[in-house]
């Protein structure tokens, strides 16, 4: 199955930029931050459940995995950088374990290497089977108005808030609800042996405020780099300050 995408020309030789959303977002919000890096081609893509990509489904991380490998090969991509955001970070440390070949290094913001606990793994998972119940039967509005009042989106404010419930809103229920229960932090192995171990580039970005995310990023033994006046979503933000750490990883 190939996942919706759209894709933008750069220079020959220059290895593709391939980004990856977080949960309920879609490709085209990392344009802000891939548009300043145009000199290398640039796939934004959809994950499964999500805008073009609403109508297909995953059981699993490999599922997943196996859309998207399918989705570079459609496209030629042969020389790559995975860039992804929180639910699309965990995708890209994945993939990036599991598809070597071509890669030129994974850029992950935000993004958890996995829990290392049963009793943490059984917890996340009835949480997260309450919110896809919540999902698939109430107004995507009222659920996206609780679900930034977590704490990883302490930062945001009331402003913001109501200006991601706006955009959310249009997605499917059903399609979120069943991507959140295949990608869940739960059923997710922890990367950390794989990514030591891991043959590539592999650098952690947060936003300066995401004291959660800054504390799991130290413990990757990664290069980590600080995005200044920015909190989870710190590519949303402040889009120039993430594209800076990007053409700096990148060499420009």
């Amino acid at each position: 199955m190939i996942l919706h995408a759209v894709a933008k020309a750069g220079e020959a030789g220059l290895p593709w930029l391939v980004f990856l959303h977080g949960f309920s977002g879609r490709g085209e919000e990392w344009t802000a931050v891939g548009e300043r890096l145009s000199r290398h081609p640039r796939l934004y893509i959809d994950l499964p459940g999500h805008g073009g990509s609403s109508a297909v489904y995953a059981r699993d991380f490999n599922e997943v995995c196996s859309q998207l490998h399918a989705t570079l090969v459609s496209y030629n991509i042969l020389k790559y950088w995975l860039v992804g955001y929180s639910l699309g970070g965990r995708i890209a440390m994945y993939y990036a374990c599991q598809y070597p070949a071509g890669l030129q290094g994974a850029i992950v913001e935000g993004g958890h290497p996995g829990l290392t606990s049963a009793a943490a793994r059984e917890a996340r998972w009835l949480s997260d089977a309450r919110w896809a119940q919540r999902f698939r039967h109430e107004p995507l509005a009222d659920v996206f108005n609780d679900w930034y009042r977590q704490p990883v989106f302490a930062g945001l404010s009331a402003k913001q808030r109501r200006e991601l419930v706006a955009i959310r809103r249009d997605n499917s229920g059903a399609a979120l609800a069943a991507m959140l229960e295949a990608t869940s932090l739960a059923v997710q192995p922890d990367l950390r042996p794989a990514l030591r171990q891991g043959n590539f580039p592999f650098y952690y970005l947060c936003g300066e405020h995401d004291h959660k995310f800054r504390a799991l990023g130290a413990e990757l033994a990664a290069s980590c780099l600080l995005i200044n006046d920015a909190g989870h979503n710190a590519h949303r933000e402040n889009p120039g300050g993430t594209a800076a750490s990007l053409a700096h990883i990148l060499r420009y």
